[in-house]
């Protein structure tokens, strides 16, 4: 069966490359396809810039070990770590990438305790988050879940949990699992090493098929990817995206015209001058329209999710991949905060039936800016919560955290999270929202000056 689907895949590739053979084009029309075209290839770009250096490049820092596998994070965040910007001590994360085009890949994950929030991400090449499995999605119980790429024709197994499907035959897990302090990193060392990838055949112990052909990774190069040669990263990343979808056929048939395809060779120098000076002027226009949309866009909340959800608003796909490339659909977490100036002392005040809406548990973390870290301080408090032990609420159930660089006083510090004497940035993390926060009926109260 698999070399059926080899050789059928082989051949649909071969179809869309004639298909999409460029044609000849006015300079006006160029210019107008290749801004729709940039505005659609941006996060998808913008994911491969990240996961080629942690899939493909061994020497890279970020590198998990290839495809099919896990790397797990597990250590608590502190100022000293500053290879990663905006550090999550809520939860660690698991990363790893697959390689469905020879086989579907078993994600298996363990039972956890009605306390344990734990949630895998499911991403493809455009960014869609395609599924999740995880405590919200398919509960606190064990189980076994099947991701198959585009064209696998396969039934449930024995065995499967469930099969998730995927329009790309490269995607992305990212998993978190909930921290909680540093005294509890041994408990989710234990619960990562039960999170496990095993190709179908080995799951059900059958020969193994033959393996997929090896793939040549084109270098990524920001400034290469954010000029006319963003046509040849596009052209390699839908050859791990077909068959088009159909509601994109007619846009990949406009896309043609000025050379995008899948798999399609990209060499600007066999380009008529001026199709490529319009090309250039259609990814300038992009750029600027990107700026101005980005000035108007500040949550994050809403640009990230299935095809469904965004269906072909390219636009907030884009922004979510500029705004915070792979972040969670709405339903899984709410994301919110705002700066402040730690030379002025500031509260945020919970009344009770206004504390975050949240079915698992919430967070305030603070980054000093603009590097985005954590702030070094005597209490070793980098973030509060829900979890927070010895956090104290009202007699009326209100809870008010004080935020500066000095202590608020005596009897205040348990509520206490320290800033730098100067800007900062809060952000405020729900993890399994409401339906308050997520239609906006519930907003993180407006920080007010202490008295």
């Amino acid at each position: 069966m698999f070399r059926e689907l080899k050789a059928a895949a082989g051949l649909v590739l071969a179809l869309a490359s004639a298909a999409y053979a460029q044609t000849a084009t006015t300079p006006e029309e160029a210019r107008a396809i290749a801004k729709e075209a940039y505005v659609y290839s941006y996060a998808p770009i913008a994911s491969y810039g990240t996961w080629s250096k942690q899939a493909t490049m061994p020497d890279a820092p970020e590198y998990v070990g290839g495809f099919n596998t896990f790397r797990h994070y597990s250590e608590a965040f502190t100022p000293e770590n500053k290879d990663i910007v905006t550090p999550n001590n809520d939860t660690p994360y698991s990363w790893a990438w697959l390689d469905l085009r020879a086989e579907p890949i078993v994600l298996s994950v363990p039972k956890v305790p009605k306390d344990r929030y734990y949630v895998m991400q499911l991403i493809d090449l455009f960014t869609y988050n395609f599924g999740y499995v995880g405590v919200r999605a398919t509960g606190f119980d064990a189980g076994n879940y099947l991701i198959a790429g585009p064209g696998w024709t396969g039934e449930k197994p024995k065995g499967v949990t469930k099969v998730i499907r995927a329009e790309t035959l490269i995607v992305g897990i990212l998993g978190r699992t909930s921290l909680d302090g540093p005294s509890d990193v041994e408990n989710v060392k234990a619960i990562q090493a039960k999170y496990r990838l095993t190709p179908l055949s080995a799951f059900l112990k059958t020969p193994t098929p033959p393996g997929a052909p090896a793939i040549e990774f084109p270098p990524y190069d920001p400034a290469k990817a954010t000029s006319h040669d963003f046509i040849g990263y596009i052209n390699f990343l839908l050859q791990f995206a077909q068959p088009t979808v159909p509601s994109e056929k007619a846009l990949m048939a406009r896309f043609a015209k000025i050379g995008i395809a899948p798999g399609n060779p990209w060499d600007p120098s066999t380009v008529d001058p001026d199709e490529l000076a319009a090309i250039d002027q259609g990814v300038a226009d992009a750029q600027a329209e990107m700026a101005e949309v980005a000035k108007t866009t500040l949550s994050s909340n809403g640009l990230f999710g299935s095809r469904d959800l965004l269906k072909d608003d390219y636009m907030t796909r884009a922004m979510g991949a500029e705004k915070g490339l792979f972040g969670n659909s709405l339903e899984e977490a709410w994301y919110g905060g705002f700066v402040g100036d730690g030379a002025k002392p500031t509260v945020l005040h919970f009344s009770a039936d206004q504390l975050p809406p949240a079915k698992f548990f919430w967070s305030l973390t603070l980054y000093t800016l603009p590097d985005r870290l954590l702030y070094a301080n005597p209490l070793k408090r980098y973030s509060i919560g829900d979890r927070t032990k010895g956090l104290v609420y009202g007699k009326d159930k209100s809870l008010t955290i004080y935020l500066g660089h000095s202590s608020p006083g005596k009897g205040k510090e348990a509520n206490w999270l320290p800033t730098p004497d100067g800007k900062y940035s809060l952000v405020a993390r729900v993890y399994g929202p409401e339906k308050a926060a997520m239609d906006g009926t519930w907003k993180l109260p407006v920080p007010e000056q202490a008295k």
